[in-house]
């Protein structure tokens, strides 16, 4: 391999790696642009490696000019392991752990010179992320979970009073916390299984009809629905 290859390969791997990290750092994700060129980059110099050392030692020894670069696909998984974090009810990063996955092939193919299969799996995997999350809105879905906060006025029959307007709504509570906030007030944390066709207006709403209610949050809400919740319960006093 010349030096002119080297750096073209080297070079490659952090366009392609770039791309791909441009899109999950656009979107905030916890591994971004500088962590994808790294492993990207980082991949293509450990299949380098290999294949210096399968013709450093060729007739020499039995090597096999996979079998280092093989090691990234297992070890990747232990970075790709960090960016997934258990959110209330739900999990989210394995969408960035598997574009770590993917970015790592990625680079061993840049290393190996497989620079067409490296070009097309790049683009293809940046469609996918940029794309196909349109898509998966329009997914039908039975249920799915998402977790409620709440403070509300302690007193005899509230939590019923709450799991009957959940109710009503189609809605089951598969998971419910109570803590003390104040003398006269809990903090009550519920993971809610919610049919396809509710909205979290519509749980909002429906909770805002009860005496006690002194505070709604959601999980993974944006700032503008947050203004528009606390506007209604101040609408409500």
């Amino acid at each position: 391999m010349s030096n002119l290859e080297l750096i073209a390969r080297l070079l490659l791997s952090v366009l392609f790696g770039g791309v791909i990290g441009i899109e999950r750092e656009s979107v905030k994700r916890p591994a971004g642009f500088r962590t994808h060129i790294l492993v990207c980059i980082g991949s293509t110099l450990t299949m380098m490696v290999s294949l210096y050392m399968f013709d450093l030692f060729y007739g020499k020894v039995n090597i096999d000019p996979a079998r280092i670069a093989a090691q990234v696909i297992s070890g990747i998984g232990f970075l790709g392991a960090g960016t997934i974090i258990r959110d209330g009810a739900s999990v989210r990063g394995l969408t960035t752990a598997a574009s770590l996955w993917t970015i790592a092939a990625i680079g061993l193919a840049v290393g190996s010179g497989f620079y067409l299969a490296a070009a097309l799996t790049t683009f293809f995997t940046f469609i996918i992320l940029l794309t196909f999350s349109k898509f998966e809105n329009h997914i039908p879905k039975k249920r799915h979970l998402k977790d409620i906060f709440l403070v509300i006025k302690d007193s005899p029959g509230q939590i019923g009073k709450i799991g009957t307007a959940l109710g009503e709504l189609n809605i089951n509570i598969k998971g419910i916390k109570v803590d003390s906030n104040e003398d006269d007030k809990l903090a009550l944390s519920l993971s809610l299984s919610l049919p396809p066709k509710i909205r979290i207006n519509d749980i909002t709403e429906r909770l805002l009809k009860l005496d006690g209610i002194y505070d709604i949050e959601y999980e993974n809400l944006d700032d503008e629905k947050t203004v528009f919740f606390k506007q209604m319960y101040e609408r409500k006093m």
